[in-house]
């Protein structure tokens, strides 16, 4: 069993920058490919990034792609989320989550966690 809290989110102008961080629960962390994914209002979720279980391999969805990067410290149970450039649309809640699969690990069908997730508001 792995909890998730995600932290971080708040509101910034457009063009600002916000650190998104989740810290897990357990002592398996570093078994597990971690994701973030996004709902925003009306809309289904999404995937935003994933990285592997070493942190040598990141994953981006084409919407973020120079503007998030992703990275874990397995020592601290935590993967955080660095967010640039931010955008009115990237307005959303953003949920961190576990895979037991390798990654890219794009589909949320692949994860067995979730946090509750924390709200990155942006504004025009």
């Amino acid at each position: 069993q792995v909890q998730l809290v995600e932290s971080g989110g708040g509101l910034v102008q457009a063009g600002g920058s916000l650190r998104l961080s989740c810290a897990a629960s357990g002592r398996t962390f570093s078994s597990y490919t971690m994701g973030w994914f996004r709902q925003a209002p009306g809309q289904e979720r999404e995937f935003v990034a994933s990285i592997s279980r070493s942190g040598g391999s990141t994953y981006y969805a084409d919407s973020v792609k120079g503007r998030f990067t992703i990275s874990r410290a397995n020592a601290e149970n935590t993967v955080y989320l660095q967010m640039g450039s931010l955008r009115p649309e990237d307005t959303a809640v953003y949920y961190c989550s576990a895979s037991a699969r390798s990654p890219p690990a794009t589909r949320q069908s692949a994860y067995n966690y979730w946090g509750q997730g924390t709200q990155v508001t942006v504004s025009s």
